[in-house]
């Protein structure tokens, strides 16, 4: 789809694409009015026939189209303006193309067949939409059909096969996107370009996106501070909804998913318009699973989930550009894995309120069946309102763009048995952010973005239990990002700075944990109070110079900075369903990061190859690390059995690594596709001892091998048929945070995936629905991820094995049913 905003960061030139032709620009007219209808046709530029059913799109003002059955399309309500049209077809090479829209021309567009995608378009972290060619930031876009073809339990779960990009998990349902090694508040996460806040501080707090509203992700790969402020120093996810439909249309799609291994059960469904510029999208889903399974652990206690989700739109599109009112409530159950088994027969245990009393009792086999959740579980609802509006000012393309959200999110965990129904921590987290940007019209090649974004946030404990202290929190900055082309090179920079102020608030507690002035005799210090400020700078400066229409070059030197989250700076408590008692330093340095990026690329119809390196240096990095006293037991509190004491400190970081790509799509075997990519990164603290020199939760190496073929169409019914199979590597992690018994290495393992799909069309080729099969962890190995929380969960004395494992083999069957009701 187009971006929910532009949002900025080099913007790009157009190098035209083989048989794409240029529009001439029309005289400067005073002000804004609505162009002549822009038309167009297309055709295959070896054999000249029509494409019917390509996609035509306009990321910019949120306005696509597809070609009817002579290759023809027509938008009729475009401002006037140079912006960046985008043609899609499945087979061809994508055209990204800046054109006139007041030209009053007819685009004669030619689309070359190609087994590769080279001009994918991003419109996360530019000014304008950009081909991903030609930023000098590493980003990648995983699109709908990559999407469709994955299975996944979650949003960030469908992404995380993705080169440099990896997970934290707590079981099926819970997330946390990890890019080149970090994670947490350190990676933006954008749902259709707006900030998504909802405590991304804890392990077991999953991204609040409904998975099947994503019709593609644009990952940056490196820091987005300029564009986003603090917290955006490893990078920027932007989770984008489906493009629009064209002018005259309503559309649909039903939507159902069942995986084999938990019993997942997806069902969603969507419905689109497109009248006299009157646009709307509406969405509802319910995801429900029951606990997976592996095969060391069995089928594992508690790790169920259900939610009901629903999002979408309402708006203008109009020569003036465009109005929307966004909306979306996401509404999630989830179990919390603790991992405790008895000693003699290794079955999960759980614990049973009988009266007055809690009992341990062993699980039965019936516990284990079904979607039921017991204790500790959390109930999420996180709803946001916005609004995301575009104004065209004058005749060459200048654009104000404001977002304004309001967000809540409810984050409550249950863990007493005596009491299931009552919230022991209970966050009530309520955010207003905005954005304001102005992006000049191009003039001379030269293209300047200006703007301001910030946030008022404040957190309150509701519940009987306290983690972190309640809260306000306020920020902003200011930013200006400028881009000049010189022919084949692309130049881009900008400054940045922002502002964050947080106010904890002190609380007291009497003999029974519960509030009380802080001068009750006795009165306990939960939290002592702080008022903290973190100001700085970021800014960017890099270049991409494409040799030939095949061979690119890039590189970028950036400054990231980010402001310790409020758990660092104040935590000082348990999390239900955790194995950590969380302690933060309210004195911890804001982090500053400098980081280098060099990457080069090379494709044709049959080859593509890349290389992404980068190097990072952070200030002040801060990081998780266990405490002990002088016996080996932890120390400063009493955390209860099996429960570890953790500490946030700081100290000076390097990482470096990259991911290359290599894929090969054998001449004439144009259907053969042989993709490869292999990601790494080395990550130390410096002037450490030896057992402290690797950071922890870093990711390891991983090779990715996958063969595809592709058929466009096999006899009358069946079209864009797929086969595929995967080889995913995962090395072992002996590059581990040793010092405290913080973490343990972890063994390599190799898993297969597979799948297959097809659409099925009636006799006019329309199609009626699309199927895809994917088998993940074919052969069923049983695995630990460096990443997984389950890792560490309790010793299982009857296998001699720790943790809890990932899943075992599971087979996803969606299907996806298209309506057209206009």
């Amino acid at each position: 789809m187009l971006k929910k905003y532009a949002i900025l960061l080099g913007i790009s030139s157009w190098a035209p694409a083989a048989g794409a032709q240029a529009l001439p620009t029309p005289p400067v007219r005073s002000r804004p009015t609505a162009a002549a209808p822009f038309t167009g046709r297309l055709t295959d530029a070896k054999t000249g026939e029509a494409l019917p059913g390509a996609n035509v799109v306009f990321p910019d003002l949120k306005q696509g189209t597809a070609t009817d059955a002579d290759g023809r399309f027509s938008f009729a309500n475009l401002p006037r303006g140079r912006f960046l049209m985008q043609v899609t077809s499945l087979g061809y090479n994508t055209i990204s193309q800046t054109v006139d829209t007041g030209s009053g021309q007819l685009a004669d567009l030619k689309l070359s067949p190609a087994a590769t995608e080279i001009g994918q378009v991003v419109v996360t972290g530019v000014s304008q939409a950009t081909e991903v060619r030609r930023s000098p930031v590493p980003t990648t876009v995983v699109d709908h059909t990559r999407l469709n073809q994955t299975s996944a339990t979650n949003a960030i779960d469908a992404i995380a096969h993705t080169p440099g990009i990896s997970q934290i998990t707590t079981g099926a349902a819970i997330s946390k996107p990890v890019v080149r090694g970090l994670g947490y508040n350190r990676v933006v996460t954008l749902n259709n370009g707006a900030k998504q806040e909802g405590q991304q501080w804890g392990d077991e707090h999953g991204i609040e996106i409904d998975e099947f509203s994503i019709d593609r992700a644009e990952i940056i790969k490196g820091p987005g501070s300029l564009l986003y402020g603090s917290d955006a120093m490893a990078g920027v996810i932007n989770f984008l909804a489906p493009d629009p439909i064209a002018e005259g249309h309503i559309t649909g799609t039903a939507t159902a998913n069942h995986q084999t291994n938990n019993h997942q059960q997806g069902y969603s469904l969507e419905n689109a318009g497109n009248i006299n510029g009157l646009n709307w999208l509406m969405r509802g889903t319910r995801k429900v699973a029951g606990n997976y399974q592996n095969r060391y652990d069995g089928r594992v206690f508690n790790s169920g989930f259900n939610e009901w989700d629903a999002n979408g739109y309402l708006g203008l599109n109009k020569s003036w550009g465009y109005s929307h009112l966004t909306f979306s409530t996401f509404n999630q159950k989830i179990g919390l894995i603790e991992g405790v088994r008895d000693s003699a027969s290794g079955r999960f245990v759980h614990d049973v309120g009988v009266g007055n009393q809690v009992e341990s009792r062993v699980v039965s086999d019936d516990e284990l069946r079904g979607y039921g959740l017991s204790v500790p579980r959390q109930l999420i609802n996180h709803l946001r309102f916005g609004t995301d509006n575009n104004f065209i000012i004058g005749d060459k393309g200048g654009r104000l763009a404001l977002q304004v959200n309001y967000q809540q999110n409810l984050r409550r965990e249950y863990g007493d048995a005596l009491n299931p129904t009552e919230p022991q921590l209970y966050f009530q987290l309520r955010t207003v952010d905005y954005a304001l940007r102005y992006f000049l019209p191009e003039f001379s090649g030269w293209n300047l973005a200006v703007g301001t974004t910030g946030l008022r946030q404040q957190n309150r404990n509701l519940g009987t239990e306290f983690l972190i202290p309640a809260y306000n929190m306020t920020e902003g900055g200011v930013f200006g990002v400028l881009k000049k082309s010189f022919g084949r090179l692309d130049l881009s920079g900008g400054l940045r700075y922002d502002v964050r102020r947080i106010s904890a608030q002190s609380l007291y507690l009497d003999a029974d944990e519960r509030p009380t002035p802080a001068a009750t005799p006795g009165a306990e210090t939960k939290f002592p109070g702080f008022l903290s400020t973190f100001q700085n700078y970021s800014g960017s400066l890099g270049a991409a110079y494409s040799f030939t229409d095949k061979l690119t070059v890039k590189a970028n030197l950036s400054r990231g900075f980010r402001a310790p989250n409020i758990a660092e700076l104040g935590a000082n408590g348990v999390h239900e369903g955790t194995i950590r008692y969380e302690v933060g330093a309210p004195d911890l340095k804001a982090e500053t990061s400098l980081q280098l990026d060099a990457g080069v690329s090379y494709a044709t119809d049959h080859v593509r190859f890349s290389i992404d390196a980068f190097e990072n240096t952070i200030n002040n990095y801060i990081f998780q690390r266990r405490v002990l006293n002088r016996a080996g037991t932890d120390s400063l509190v009493s955390t209860g059995p099996d429960i570890g004491l953790f500490q946030y400190v700081q100290g000076q970081a390097r990482l470096l690594g990259g991911e290359v790509s290599l894929d090969f799509h054998p001449h004439p075997l144009d259907w053969l596709h042989f993709e490869n990519s292999f990601s790494m990164v080395r990550a130390r603290q410096l002037s450490v001892p030896e057992e402290q020199q690797f950071l922890p939760f870093i990711p390891a190496d991983r090779l990715l091998s996958e063969l595809r073929g592709n058929f466009r169409r096999q006899g009358q019914r069946l079209t864009n048929v797929y086969a595929r199979f995967q080889l995913e590597q995962t090395f072992a992690q002996n590059r581990f945070f040793a010092a405290y018994d913080t973490e343990t290495a972890t063994p390599a393992y190799t898993l297969f995936n597979a799948g297959v799909g097809t659409d099925v069309a009636d006799a006019k080729g329309r199609t009626l629905f699309s199927l895809f099969v994917t088998a993940n962890n074919l052969f069923d190995v049983a695995y630990q991820s460096h990443l997984s929380r389950l890792k560490y969960e309790d010793l299982n004395y009857t296998s001699g094995r720790r943790g809890v494992y990932n899943m075992g083999r599971t087979v996803s069957v969606k299907l996806v049913v298209p309506l057209t009701f206009k």
